[in-house]
């Protein structure tokens, strides 16, 4: 009688979970076949069951430029075109990747927070929140152009932030950044690997980000998770940044571990259920921590079991693991678990994406608080005990709250996004090579992109020129504002030679602002000149 049942009950979960990786199935499909593009996947970004080639259909390319742009980068698969494709200002923002590293300033009063701070781990909450407030910005699907040899961008009148960055080398294009206000310096040397994988695109962040905060001299680093961006060519593009950030307090020990939800209808890839007795919890629980140590679980029911494990390097995860079953057989109680997600019951809906979740701990590993939120939204905290429980009588506190965007913004800019993108966030005498004054850039932000290509071209033809010209001479090119160390930065993705900020910038800014001269330059009058050669005709 008991086998039977047994087997009833199998056959019926097992039918369940065959359903869910029928259904699942729909979800990131092939569109080989249907309109025969080998290899080419398709996502749909709101985690619907539409048919992936009609999802193939959608986006911002015309079909036959969707055609022609596969056909030309289908042979790239696999590699990384950080800067070996050519691509048209159709899909471009009008503004640089240096713009787009300042648009981090928003937020720096987290910063600010972060530095007048007595507890040493809250500090960790407001600095790791500011760094979340990024991916805001980074979700934006258009394409910033790729910065000139030499080109600056220059940031004043905000937080009484001082802000510079440069690019200071083309191959492989890397930039440096530097900020500063009483309470913080911020220093980056930004370069991205990425993995050309045919309807999406793999960007690993090799870089070096560090934070030092003014009053303690406490010393933060970054590691921050890869980015995805879906459907580049085929289907609507959307952007998703699954994996772990760490910031770490070098000062102390103390770090955050923060988990970026995967975007997926149950919050992960694959679907896990059965049966098991209560002698097999334990394994059960270990198999399944071993399928998911990239990502945090986050599985909830009318029944939540809370099971905090440790994985790799005793990071805490919090499992909550739905039991919504209890038989009882001839033989006595059995305990069944079903571990079914509560997500398959919520049609329509992107679990995990957005959603970001983590602790805080002390140099001995221990949580002390814990975070949730979502990174386009807002960010929350709250103290826990060494189980990763919150603590009774305390609650969550919001940290962060995205400040209201504009609606129906074509490039899906923030007020903040707009102001970067002005001359009212520029120092008076500002620098010639600076973003703003790109002519391909600013033809785009007008609207023009026959221009904007033509000008792009320009400008990329007088670079290879530059290039011939320092190779002929035996030249060397070196930043202005930023002086290559002898540092090396790991990082999990290779390392990184990394740049120091030289401490000129200060110097340049503090003589113009001393002298006496009150000329009023016009700006868009100014003519872009990041170059090393003036005249090339005379080289």
């Amino acid at each position: 009688m008991a086998s039977k049942d047994q087997k009833q009950g199998g056959g019926f979960f097992s039918s369940i979970a065959s359903s869910l990786s029928n259904f699942g199935s729909a979800m990131q499909k092939s569109v080989n076949g249907l309109m025969g593009y080998e290899g080419l996947e398709v996502i749909n970004p709101e985690g619907g069951t539409e048919d992936a080639a009609e999802e193939a259909q959608k986006g911002r390319w015309k079909q036959e430029d969707r055609d022609s742009y596969w056909k030309m980068m289908h042979k790239y698969i696999g590699s990384d075109v950080t800067s070996m494709v050519t691509l048209p200002v159709l899909i471009f923002e009008p503004m640089t990747m240096l713009q787009k590293m300042a648009e981090l300033m928003e937020y720096s009063y987290l910063l600010d927070l972060a530095d007048e701070c007595e507890d040493p781990y809250m500090r960790l909450v407001y600095a790791s929140s500011w760094f979340i407030t990024i991916y805001y910005a980074c979700q934006r699907t258009w394409k910033p152009f790729n910065p000139i040899l030499g080109e600056t961008y220059e940031l004043v009148n905000h937080g009484g932030i001082t802000f510079i960055a440069e690019q200071v080398s083309h191959h492989p294009p890397m930039s440096a950044g530097h900020a500063e206000n009483d309470h913080f310096v911020y220093d980056i040397t930004s370069k991205v690997k990425t993995k050309f994988l045919g309807n999406s695109l793999d960007i690993y962040p090799l870089g070096r980000s560090r934070v030092t905060l003014k009053r303690d001299g406490v010393v933060l680093d970054l590691v921050p998770p890869p980015s995805k961006v879906n459907n580049l060519i085929f289907g609507r593009t959307w952007v998703d940044a699954p994996g772990e950030m760490i910031l770490t307090n070098l000062t102390t020990g103390d770090k955050v571990v923060l988990y970026f939800q995967p975007c997926g209808w149950f919050g992960f890839s694959y679907w896990e259920m059965g049966l098991v007795s209560s002698v097999d919890f334990v394994e059960f629980q270990q198999r399944l921590i071993e399928h998911h140590k990239s990502s945090l679980l986050s599985l909830t029911g009318l029944y939540s079991y809370p099971y905090n494990v440790g994985i790799g390097a005793k990071k805490k995860a919090l499992f909550r693991i739905l039991v919504p079953f209890h038989f009882k057989y001839c033989s006595g109680f059995f305990d069944v678990f079903v571990f079914i997600p509560m997500y398959i019951f919520v049609f329509g809906c992107s679990a995990g994406r957005y959603e970001v979740d983590g602790y805080v701990y002390n140099a001995a590993e221990e949580p002390k608080i814990l975070m949730t939120g979502k990174w386009n939204e807002s960010m929350s905290c709250q103290p826990c005990d060494l189980e990763g429980e919150p603590l009774s009588g305390t609650e969550l506190k919001e940290v962060w709250k995205l400040a209201d965007v504009p609606e129906n913004d074509k490039y899906q800019y923030t007020h903040f996004a707009h102001k970067v993108n002005s001359f009212d966030t520029a120092p008076k005498k500002l620098l010639a090579s600076d973003s703003r004054l790109r002519p391909d850039r600013y033809a785009l932000e007008k609207g023009d992109l026959s221009k904007a290509g033509s000008e792009k071209s320009s400008l990329e033809e007088r670079q290879r020129a530059e290039k011939k010209i320092r190779e002929a001479k035996g030249h060397e090119f070196t930043p202005k504002w930023f002086a290559l160390s002898t540092e090396i930065a790991p990082t999990p993705w290779g390392d990184i030679e990394v740049y120091h900020y030289n401490g000129k910038y200060d110097e340049f800014r503090a003589s113009i602002d001393n002298s006496d001269s009150n000329e009023e330059v016009d700006f868009k009058s100014m003519e872009f000149k990041p170059w090393q050669y003036g005249n090339l005709a005379s080289e």
